[in-house]
């Protein structure tokens, strides 16, 4: 995993589909990105909060992998940056093969890995088929996604497109990542 590095970085106050990309984000620890309509101790996600507005943030910065983005280029899909609502692109780091409680430090930051993200119907009505496409079954039928994982803000920093990302693996024995 080695040239694993930041593509884009994104934020939005709002709570829209996709997000805007900036030239940096500001991570703040136990938080998200500063600005992020997703940032906060307790949950954000307009669901989770219907269903329990006290439960921990699990979601504070989400990464997606930009080679997904040249799968789903291959299957008919145009998707950038920012378009899934992810706050930072990665390229050369295989996020979903990661454990949970894989420490990424990134630009001074510190993110820890608490899950898989769990795509939803926006990403349908962004564009149609593009939910089944970021979906997949293992060789036992199990459901893979693909859409990205979540993370919690361990340090905060500054974070660029550019950016090199470390990975600090979790002690024996690794758990697989789950949707949160």
């Amino acid at each position: 995993m080695n040239g694993a590095q930041v593509v884009a970085v994104a934020r939005d106050g709002t709570h829209r589909f996709s997000k805007r990309i900036a030239s940096s984000i500001e991570i703040v620890a136990g938080q998200g990105v500063a600005g992020d309509a997703h940032a906060g101790v307790t949950v954000k996600h307009r669901s989770r909060v219907r269903a329990d507005p006290t439960q921990p943030n699990l979601r504070q910065v989400h990464l997606i992998h930009t080679e997904l983005f040249e799968e789903l280029a291959a299957k008919g899909f145009t998707v950038r940056p920012g378009d899934l609502g992810e706050n930072i692109a990665t390229s050369g780091i295989d996020l979903l093969g990661l454990p949970r409680g894989t420490v990424l430090h990134i630009g001074g930051a510190a993110l820890e890995l608490t899950g898989l993200r769990n795509p939803c119907a926006q990403i349908e009505a962004f564009q149609p088929g593009l939910l089944g496409a970021v979906l997949d079954h293992g060789p036992n039928g199990e459901l893979i996604r693909k859409a990205g994982v979540m993370t919690v803000v361990l340090a905060g920093g500054t974070v660029r497109p550019g950016d090199a990302i470390g990975i600090e693996l979790p002690p024996l024995p690794h758990a697989p990542l789950e949707r949160v």
